[in-house]
């Protein structure tokens, strides 16, 4: 190519190079909103299991405690257990 084939195109190839940059700029910033919005979904999540496992946990510490426990109370602690929401 020579010098006068090259500046044309060049003068082309400057915007479109701009826009394209415009472009991938925008498409960057929705993956990271993206990103950001399924972390955050992600970290609900995790909250939620971590208040449920912890709500498990201590019904099968009360069941535990039952199951060792050999007082006359047994009856009323299973009524107890019974009547209580599981969420």
């Amino acid at each position: 190519m020579s010098a006068h084939n090259i500046f044309p195109f060049m003068v082309l190839m400057i915007p479109i190079v701009a826009i394209m940059a415009g472009v991938a700029k925008k498409w960057l910033k929705l993956k990271e909103k993206q990103l950001d919005a399924a972390s955050i979904e992600s970290a609900e999540k995790a909250a939620q299991y971590v208040a449920k496992t912890e709500r498990l946990e201590q019904r099968v510490a009360v069941l535990e405690r039952i199951l060792t426990d050999r007082s006359t109370h047994l009856a009323d602690e299973i009524d107890r257990l019974r009547d209580q929401p599981l969420n």
